[in-house]
């Protein structure tokens, strides 16, 4: 019965725009974990895009009012019972966009331990790439998920590049992120190692305790 359940990756998409890049960087990353899950294993997997924009509105009045609609509330039940999660946002003066921020609000902050996420970005240039490490690793960092190594930024210029001899082209890591993430979810080290199974959080030396123990020496 275990084997024949699906797996469950669920993309958020925050483009506001139809057809959106950030839409097709979100498909791009999902079809690479697809792949890679289906070469490895024989469970069946469901793949599934939910676009911020058709819920904003949503959005808006549960962070008014405190209760969602049902859609809303589907939505992100989705996100919380997937198997991996795919987070793309378009950047907005630096940073994600405030609906992307607003949808993960409403995320409870314990929701996502442990899940295996990968985060990505589109933007008109390659300048705000850095959105990726100073923004969106941080919250996913607060809500407790496991962000893979690899996250992808994709610049206007990147679609259809090939990268050169010290940088790979958009679907290069493409790629390598769809595969960090079918890794993870299939019992791969990024999702499996450390934090949960070897109980990281309670062999961490508190700060205080380095300090003494400096101080001795």
């Amino acid at each position: 019965m275990f084997a024949t359940e699906p797996l469950r990756i669920v993309a958020v998409s925050a483009g506001l725009s139809r057809p959106s890049s950030t839409r097709l960087l979100a498909d791009r990353l999902a079809g690479a974990a697809r792949d890679r899950l289906d070469a490895e294993q024989d469970r069946p997997v469901e793949i599934r895009v939910i676009e911020l924009r058709d819920l904003a509105v949503d959005i808006a009045n549960h962070l008014v009012t405190g209760f969602p609609s049902a859609t809303l509330e589907e939505a992100i039940a989705a996100v919380t019972e997937s198997d991996g999660l795919i987070a793309v946002s378009p950047v907005f003066t630096a940073s994600y966009s405030g609906l992307f921020k607003s949808f993960f609000d409403l995320v409870e902050n314990t929701a996502l331990t442990g899940k295996p996420v990968v985060v990505a970005a589109t933007g008109g240039t390659a300048r705000h790439s850095l959105v990726l490490e100073h923004a969106m690793r941080p919250l996913f960092g607060y809500l407790r998920a496991v962000t893979l190594p690899t996250s992808v930024y994709a610049a206007s210029e990147d679609w259809g590049a090939s990268g050169d001899g010290y940088t790979d082209g958009l679907p290069a890591r493409i790629r390598r992120a769809g595969g960090e993430l079918a890794s993870a979810i299939t019992g791969g080290r990024a999702v499996s190692g450390a934090s949960r199974a070897l109980g990281l959080d309670d062999e961490v030396v508190p700060f205080e305790e380095q300090l003494a123990g400096l101080r001795q020496t």
